[in-house]
């Protein structure tokens, strides 16, 4: 790994190694490596070594580093106005995978949050707005064809679990609902507040490509509005912020887009977004409360 590091920073020799964080169900880690005698001090390393597990939850993750890896090499370098680290290196390894990333600490994002003041959440629905305003209309290659790490297809377990049969019908069809939308991107999939990173300057950066792939831009703001208070804080006084992504989408934009056509049919969209996410939750975690949310959250959803 060392000697790997070195070739592609061209440092003279790695000081330390600092654990930051073991991946999710133990699949690897990331690391911190400080580096001697190169133009960066410091670069970070996702190491994925996720074993011989089995079942359609390990299938998925396996799946979500190969659509990491792509993401990195065929797109990242067209986030301009929606900040993320710079990628040196993505390989498929024998045993897994290896990510050679800007240490975005380094680079002045060093701040991180468990949840959001308003203000962060205008930073981060700004840089949802650009990010989607970027990918707009293009195809999802080498991606999930449907973005997020709850979708319904790679979701039938959670489905199952729900007990309620007009429950379990209603999530076909705000899946479709959203995969009908003629304004698509790419969407995140993740994007909660751990994932940005925050500079002095209001700036913002984002991580975690595992589940980024094709759909509506709401599914992102919905999900982001859901934790930005601390993990199932719920969405509360969302209005005035959902403008705030539009006011930041339009101004993205290609002109030649129709931004009125796409800001319409995106807003009718943001209730069904919201129940097709408490639809996960709903099996995640079956409990009164959370298909309590899922009720709500369909009753919302329009016609």
């Amino acid at each position: 790994m060392d000697a790997w590091i070195r070739e592609l920073t061209g440092a003279e020799r790695v000081i330390e190694r600092e654990p930051l964080q073991t991946l999710w169900s133990g699949y690897g880690e990331i690391l911190r490596v400080h580096l001697e005698g190169a133009e960066r001090t410091s670069v970070i390393v996702k190491h994925v070594t996720p074993g011989s597990g089995r079942g359609r939850s390990h299938e998925r993750k396996l799946r979500s580093y190969d659509v990491e890896r792509a993401f990195y090499r065929r797109y990242a370098e067209r986030c301009s106005g929606c900040r993320v680290a710079r990628c040196l290196a993505a390989e498929r390894t024998k045993g897994g995978w290896r990510f050679l990333l800007e240490d975005l600490d380094a680079a002045g994002f060093a701040g991180r949050r468990s949840a959001l003041s308003k203000a962060e959440v205008g930073q981060c629905l700004a840089w949802l707005a650009h990010f989607h305003a970027t990918f707009l209309g293009e195809a999802p290659d080498q991606l999930w064809g449907q973005g997020t790490y709850w979708h319904l297809k790679t979701r039938p377990d959670e489905l199952a679990a729900i007990a309620d049969a007009g429950l379990r019908e209603a999530a076909t069809e705000l899946d479709q609902r959203l995969r009908r939308a003629r304004f698509r991107t790419f969407v995140h999939g993740d994007a909660k507040p751990a994932n940005f990173c925050f500079a002095p300057d209001g700036s913002v950066a984002a991580v975690d490509f595992q589940y980024v792939g094709g759909g509506c831009g709401m599914k992102d703001v919905a999900y982001l509005f859901f934790g930005r208070r601390g993990w199932g804080g719920g969405d509360q006084g969302s209005a005035r912020l959902l403008d705030r992504y539009f006011t930041e989408l339009r101004a993205a934009l290609d002109p030649a887009v129709d931004g009125d056509a796409l800001e319409a049919e995106w807003r009718a969209l943001y209730p069904v977004a919201r129940a097709d996410f408490h639809r996960f939750l709903a099996g995640w975690s079956p409990s009164p409360g959370t298909v309590r949310g899922y009720r709500d959250a369909l009753a919302a959803v329009g016609p």
